[in-house]
């Protein structure tokens, strides 16, 4: 650590607006003896009904809580979400258009239709259906046919759509899923973990909100059949308003579930549950566990100095540097005041910097614990001082290298 200056970040109000450590004044000794208030503890989670579930907090993407989190599932219907993703994403891409008219195939009719014995929406062979409506079909009717026939406008057929929804599931950090078609009709290789698929909901609430919110609409009328949405807690609890769910004998019961009260919001995937009613009662469980007992705090703005360090042979003396987003933490209620920050940056910084490079990095813990490795980027440019700046810095370098080598010892110590 020889290389790095490290400098405490204190949370409060005054800090965050100047960069700097404030001290804080200890209270004056009442007169009057208050009761001792004792810390609230706080629970281990539910006990879930499932093979495998995941709690996250939407705004950090912190898993809360979680059993099994990483064990590979066959994901049933769960797998739209990842179609819609991807529709989601062409869409905004300009490759297809929510006006596109989508012809429903024969493969589309017989391998997702009414013949089927999984879910519907009820389309009509070779009949055209606006984009639009086949998400709102797949999306809230669980609709097999609606998928197939999105898949095939979207990339040309099944097969090649899968590559796409494989290549976005690389994008979005979920190494541990793989899938073969658009519906999450049983197949081989075909699967995914609940810690996937809560990056995928965090990813689509995140990037395609106005799509998100078709997991809300509570019915979808097609083809003169009107069909509820499966997620029965968009009618227990307001604060609900998506996702999916997903059912096989080989999968059974799975459930997508997200919640927003006040500016939190929660992700709550439950996979392999034993019945339609435990996988709700799994997921609002989880959810309320989250609300109730965790809260965010936002701990830095972003594009604001957090530090300003020595700039070497630039045009100015000094590099602010500060965060590209707000940062950040969910934590258990009671355990905000236990937060530390520091900043690891390089004790010398020489020009050139373009605005955004990554210079350092800011660094959270709970209790020794990381929490949060946020990078810390150059908030400005910071071009090269002209020729006889950069040569007086040199000289002065020459000495401070000197100093440094001298204290070296002392901030190892100090950062340990």
């Amino acid at each position: 650590m020889n290389f790095l200056r490290r400098t405490l970040i204190p949370f409060t109000a005054a800090a965050l607006l100047v960069g700097i450590a404030v001290a804080q004044t200890p209270p004056r000794p009442s007169s009057v003896p208050r009761p001792v208030v004792p810390d609230a503890p706080v629970p281990p989670p539910p006990d879930v009904d499932g093979k495998s579930w995941v709690l996250m907090d939407y705004a950090t993407g912190q898993i809360l809580a979680s059993k099994e989190p990483d064990q590979r599932v066959e994901p049933a219907s769960i797998t739209k979400i990842m179609t819609d993703y991807v529709v989601s994403a062409e869409v905004a891409n300009g490759k297809v258009h929510m006006t596109d008219p989508v012809t429903i195939s024969e493969n589309a009719w017989r391998g997702g239709g009414a013949g089927t014995d999984g879910s519907t929406s009820f389309m009509k062979l070779n009949s055209q259906v606006p984009l639009k409506d086949l998400l709102y079909g797949m999306i809230i009717q669980s609709g097999n046919d609606a998928a197939i026939a999105l898949a095939e406008h979207t990339a040309g057929s099944e097969q090649a759509f899968a590559g796409l929804m494989n290549a976005y599931a690389k994008q979005l950090g979920m190494v541990n899923s793989n899938f073969e078609n658009a519906s999450g009709y049983p197949i081989a290789n075909h699967y995914t973990t609940a810690h996937d698929i809560a990056i995928l909901s965090r990813a689509l609430i995140h990037d395609f909100p106005e799509d998100y919110a078709i997991s809300a609409v509570k019915q979808f009328e097609w083809n003169g059949i009107k069909q509820g949405n499966r997620n029965t807690l968009l009618w227990r609890d307001p604060s609900v308003d998506g996702i999916k769910t997903g059912h096989t004998a080989a999968a059974g019961f799975c459930l997508a579930a997200s919640a927003k009260q006040g500016e939190s919001r929660m992700i709550a995937i439950v996979m392999g549950a034993s019945s339609e009613k435990a996988r709700a009662d799994s997921a609002m469980a989880l959810l309320n566990y989250g609300f109730r007992f965790y809260e965010t705090h936002k701990l830095y703005d972003a594009s604001k100095p957090l530090a300003t360090p020595r700039l070497w042979k630039g045009s100015s003396n000094q590099l602010p540097l500060g965060v590209a987003e707000n940062v950040l933490v969910t934590v258990k209620r009671g355990e905000y005041e236990k937060l530390k920050a520091t900043m690891d940056i390089p004790a010398t910084l020489i020009a050139p910097f373009k605005k955004g490079q990554q210079v350092g990095t800011l660094r959270v813990t709970l209790d020794g614990q990381p929490v949060q490795s946020v990078p810390l980027i150059a908030l400005d440019e910071a071009p090269q001082g002209g020729f006889f700046s950069r040569l007086w810095d040199s000289i002065l370098l020459w000495f401070h290298s000197d100093k440094k080598a001298a204290d070296a010892p002392a901030k190892s110590a100090d950062a340990k």
